[in-house]
């Protein structure tokens, strides 16, 4: 007797979406991941010159350490960014962003920030920053479909 086997599926480019539909989605992706970059690139450059608002700023979140704590946040956010723009490494790049926000985003609600501008901040940039990168990434849809 011969046994029929289900020849395995392997999902491509192709196969996860039609091209016009890939083009568009792909654009949107990098369009929604620019908008990620350039905040963060904004939000880097303003804690490596250690502003006098991001020292105001964190002090009043009860992050100590003045200029110097402000430059290593720069320096660790700059390096999950660069992680982020490039390509081998940006799902690494969104999972350390990811944890980065997080940070942010507890530290709002350990000092009682408002809801929707400030705690969910750090959430909306992380859906920006996951959402560029499916849009962008056969991969990731692959691993994580759409089911509509």
């Amino acid at each position: 007797m011969i046994a029929l086997q289900a020849k395995p599926q392997h999902v491509t480019d192709r196969d996860a979406l039609t091209p016009s539909a890939s083009r568009a989605m792909t654009w949107c992706g990098y369009a929604l991941s620019g908008i990620v970059i350039a905040f963060m690139a904004f939000d880097i450059a303003i804690k490596l010159l250690a502003l006098p608002i991001v020292l105001d700023t964190s002090a009043a979140l009860g992050i100590t350490g003045g200029a110097d704590m402000a430059r290593l946040l720069g320096a660790i956010l700059l390096v999950c960014t660069l992680l982020y723009v490039y390509p081998r490494t940006a799902i690494l790049g969104a999972v350390l962003l990811t944890g980065y926000l997080g940070g942010a985003v507890a530290t709002h609600v350990r000092v009682g920030s408002p809801l929707f501008t400030h705690i969910l901040f750090g959430v909306y940039l992380g859906i920006f920053t996951w959402g560029g990168l499916w849009l962008r990434d056969a991969r990731l849809r692959a691993l994580f479909p759409w089911r509509g």
